[in-house]
């Protein structure tokens, strides 16, 4: 394990084999498109937000989840911007019909986004994340190991054990079925998850010897990201987006990544 604080503090364990540096990406800044489609799941229909690079190339795809506050300006830009850095991004908005939806109604959502992605010609299936910040960090914990689609995950400030809406089941409770890397993303003064339950979860993942990465702003809130519905323009959210963007584009665009962890 290995400690560093300047500020900030990053802990990283258990090293992914075969990592390398970020790939080369043209200084020339990527055209996107962004449109609002239909995601039908349960019989109903869902909009949800999509950018995308312009081109004729298969891009890896990211279905981004946002908070309890809904999809704010916050989360268009951060997907617009998600999305120029060569990643098809689309955000359903789970609240439509229920602020407090139970979990099989945002994980059937989730997949039938995934079958959404998975029509378009501009997509490589096979490289796909979820990431999501607040509740969206909760389902990210919770369906990452359920849903192997995905081949990595980013949990913004998520809630491991909480048991969600309905009361259902705790994140924690599936470490065992997690074989995708995943990135958390935190801040010491979170007043509505606890850093030290994210400290407690980690230290879960590490005795289950699942691979993880836990970046942890000192100082930082819960939801230090998007700030009154607006992307932050923050040290931290600046920094905290590069290494979300670093981390998937290690788990995702790296051939020589692991992609699943061994038994």
């Amino acid at each position: 394990m290995k400690i560093l604080i300047i500020g900030l503090l990053i802990i990283s364990m258990i090293a992914i084999s075969g990592c390398t540096e970020k790939i080369d990406r043209s200084t020339t800044e990527v055209q996107i498109q962004t449109a609002t489609v239909q995601i039908v799941s349960g019989n109903l229909i869902y909009p949800a937000y999509i950018a995308a690079p312009v081109g004729n190339a298969k891009n890896p795809a990211v279905v981004l989840i946002h908070s309890f506050n809904g999809l704010e300006p916050g989360y268009l830009n951060l997907t617009d911007n998600f999305a120029r850095e060569g990643y098809v991004v689309i955000a359903p908005e789970w609240q439509t019909f229920n602020k407090t939806p139970p979990d099989e109604v945002v994980g059937g959502l989730i997949k039938d986004s995934v079958a959404y992605l998975g029509t378009r010609t501009d997509v490589d299936a096979n490289r796909l994340g979820l990431t999501g910040f607040c509740a969206g960090g909760r389902y990210t914990m919770l369906f990452l190991p359920q849903m192997t689609e995905f081949k990595s995950g980013v949990a913004w400030y998520g809630f491991p054990y909480s048991t969600g809406f309905a009361n259902q089941s705790m994140p924690a409770n599936y470490i065992w079925q997690l074989k995708a890397p995943m990135l958390m993303i935190h801040g010491t003064h979170d007043q509505f998850s606890p850093v030290t339950d994210i400290y407690r979860y980690a230290g879960e993942l590490n005795a289950s010897g699942k691979y993880f990465e836990l970046k942890v702003y000192e100082g930082q809130q819960h939801g230090f990201m998007v700030v009154n519905g607006q992307l932050s323009d923050s040290f931290a959210a600046k920094d905290a987006f590069r290494e979300m963007v670093n981390f998937f584009d290690r788990t995702l665009l790296n051939e020589s990544a692991s992609r699943e962890i061994p038994e």
